[in-house]
């Protein structure tokens, strides 16, 4: 994959925000050697991290039902966001809703074509 496309990597996963979060300042900061990086500002949806010559290493999370869609992003850090997405747990979707059925007293639809404009 071209690093172009890899700049900006995202998944789902079955684990909540704060803990993804929590999950890549460890997976980064405890590295050694060239790639790790620090936490330089963090809210409760967002983790930026600095790395090795000033390279920045950014995380941002959404809550989606049953899981949290995780971005990703870095211009020199690309092989290392993939790992750190790569050991995040299996995000399983929800079964879709039941339909509700019509109420009994609910008048059909009119399927009549519309007549054709003079």
């Amino acid at each position: 994959m071209a690093s172009s496309i890899r700049t900006q990597q995202e998944t789902n996963t079955a684990l909540d925000g704060a803990t993804v979060l929590s999950a890549a300042t460890d997976f980064f900061t405890n590295r050694n050697g060239i790639y790790s990086a620090f936490v330089e500002k963090s809210g409760p949806t967002y983790v930026a991290m600095r790395g090795q010559g000033g390279e920045d290493v950014v995380f941002g999370v959404a809550e989606i039902p049953g899981g949290t869609h995780v971005t990703g992003s870095s211009y020199l850090f690309d092989q290392q966001i993939a790992r750190f997405l790569s050991t995040l747990p299996a995000y399983v979707a929800p079964p879709p809703a039941p339909e509700l059925p019509a109420p009994a007293d609910a008048p059909l639809a009119d399927a009549t074509p519309a007549a054709p404009a003079a």
